[in-house]
């Protein structure tokens, strides 16, 4: 019955990111193998329906839970003789899993369904939401679905101004558009400089071109080592009219509960920025 339950499962989440799922649903034995599906498996799921969390939740540097939570949980890197192990009911992942990998689970009759990337926010609480019925706690998903909102209308800017704000992470990388972050900067007051620049998806924004053109505001996405020098040249403390925040890269990808953190660090750097809002328009 359990199987049978299970496919119905994998047919409802693949079409078109419904969030009804047949009854009964997972008590025990899920194993999450992303950091972003960790983090809102983690908000919705009772703990002993979790069978394992990825390594990568313990790493603060790559981390987008609290690593002290993630640690209560066995945590695996991801290889299969590893999943196999655990005994899994259903494993959820990104959709960078293995081609090998995924094909050795089918093999092993281990379903799996693979979240993509959030791009938008909607997309996001989504996937709370699909997440929440796979454990069958819908409540839980939807508290979170209304935290996710909460921390987004904090975060709204009272005087409508989109400030041009460049998200620049170690070696120069950019987001793209169609990216969660562009998403969240759009509904937090800013405008993303790299989109505006024609930049896309991890192209690369040289030091030079950031002086010759600079942006109101500079959110430096690394961990502030010696091979992030180029967001802490500087130069770019003596660039007029530029605000520099640090911005913790661990915000940038993941939706979920990230998005309460992203909205309210996002925030925060809105109320800091000095220059009148009426001037925003003019760069």
């Amino acid at each position: 019955m359990k199987q049978r339950w299970l496919g119905s499962v994998l047919a409802v989440l693949l079409a078109a990111g419904c969030a009804r799922v047949p009854e009964p649903p997972l008590r025990q034995g899920i194993v999450s193998l992303n950091p972003c599906t960790d983090a809102i498996l983690a908000e919705v799921a009772d703990p002993a329906q979790i069978r394992a969390l990825s390594a990568y939740s313990r790493d603060p540097q790559s981390s987008s839970m609290d690593t002290e939570l993630a640690a209560h949980f066995a945590a695996t890197s991801g290889t299969v003789e590893e999943i196999a192990a655990l005994r899994p009911a259903l494993v959820i992942s990104g959709n960078f899993t293995p081609p090998a990998t995924r094909e050795a689970l089918a093999r092993l009759g281990i379903p799996m369904v693979e979240f993509p990337i959030s791009r938008t926010v909607e997309e996001s609480v989504s996937q709370v939401r699909q997440i929440a019925a796979i454990t069958g706690q819908h409540e839980r998903g939807e508290a979170l679905s209304r935290r996710i909102a909460a921390a987004l209308a904090r975060a709204a800017p009272g005087d409508g101004a989109a400030v041009p704000a460049l998200v620049w992470q170690s070696g120069g990388i950019v987001p793209g558009s169609d990216t969660l972050i562009a998403d969240l900067l759009r509904r937090t007051g800013f405008a993303n400089a790299a989109a505006a620049r024609g930049l896309k998806q991890a192209d690369l924004l040289p030091l030079e071109r950031v002086l010759a053109d600079p942006p109101a505001v500079i959110l430096a996405a690394g961990d502030h080592s010696g091979e992030d020098r180029m967001l802490d040249h500087p130069a770019l403390s003596r660039l007029p009219g530029t605000e520099r925040a640090p911005f913790n890269s661990a915000l940038l990808w993941c939706g979920g509960p990230t998005i309460v953190r992203a909205a309210d660090r996002l925030a925060e750097v809105r109320r800091q920025v000095t220059r009148p809002a009426s001037q925003w328009s003019r760069r």
